[in-house]
């Protein structure tokens, strides 16, 4: 068995790999739970992504018979990296677009992750990572109105009000949820022109809200980093 280690700031998203295949998922807290809940299993190799400090002997924590990668910008993947800055490009962007090369080889992809902030990121057909964009998420786009005003409230959640709203609260989430539509539309739109056949991918934990919003033909796949982390630990190993 492979693990795939997806650690963010507030949690950590680990896959259960066996044969090249996800067949679990489980969500902890610390990098100590994932140990317990694997020590009765033979675990072979590991990889970890993370933003934040993790054990330079992981072997410590997680019982590991085989070889341990720590993701970064400098671990090879199977993909062309054409972005002008590869040191910068977040590890969860590149990982996501792993992940949908492999699921759909061949094809040219617009990868969508709506979490934090929402990222779009070309993969070409042939296995070339263009690059793409990052914008607010829907959380960040409240926060930042409450923030950057002297009286809008902090407002949070995704269902939808009335386009014209007759409330400031109604108005706020108007602008929000309509926008972020439009934009994740547009952004579609835009792509689709560009390339004759795209496949559009999306994941990230607001992906429930435009996979049932967005009109357009969508892939929606949560363990889409997972699945990226584990094709690059395969390609290192």
């Amino acid at each position: 068995m492979n693990l795939a280690i997806d650690m963010g700031n507030s949690r950590i998203k680990v896959g259960f790999f066996e044969g090249g295949a996800l067949v679990r998922e489980s969500i902890f807290s610390e990098l100590s739970e994932v140990g317990e809940a694997v020590k009765d299993q033979l675990v072979q190799h590991v990889i970890v992504s993370s933003v934040r400090k993790t054990p330079e002997k992981l072997s410590a924590v997680v019982p590991i018979t085989g070889k341990q990668i720590l993701f970064s910008t400098q671990t090879p993947v199977p993909l062309q990296n054409a972005y002008a800055t590869p040191s910068t490009l977040g590890v969860d962007r590149l990982a996501a677009a792993v992940g949908a090369q492999y699921l759909f080889p061949e094809r040219t992809c617009l990868v969508i992750d709506a979490g934090t902030c929402i990222t779009y990121d070309v993969v070409e057909a042939e296995g070339i990572y263009q690059g793409g964009s990052i914008s607010p998420g829907i959380n960040m786009r409240y926060q930042a109105m409450h923030t950057f005003t002297g009286k809008l409230p902090l407002l949070s959640g995704t269902e939808l009000p009335p386009r014209t709203g007759k409330t400031t609260e109604e108005a706020m989430k108007s602008g929000v949820l309509y926008g972020v539509i439009a934009e994740v539309e547009g952004m579609i739109q835009h792509y689709e022109r560009q390339y004759k056949s795209l496949t559009v991918v999306l994941c990230g934990g607001d992906a429930p809200f435009f996979e049932s919003t967005v009109k357009a033909r969508i892939f929606v796949i949560p363990e889409l980093v997972l699945i990226g982390l584990n094709r690059i630990l395969e390609y290192n190993v």
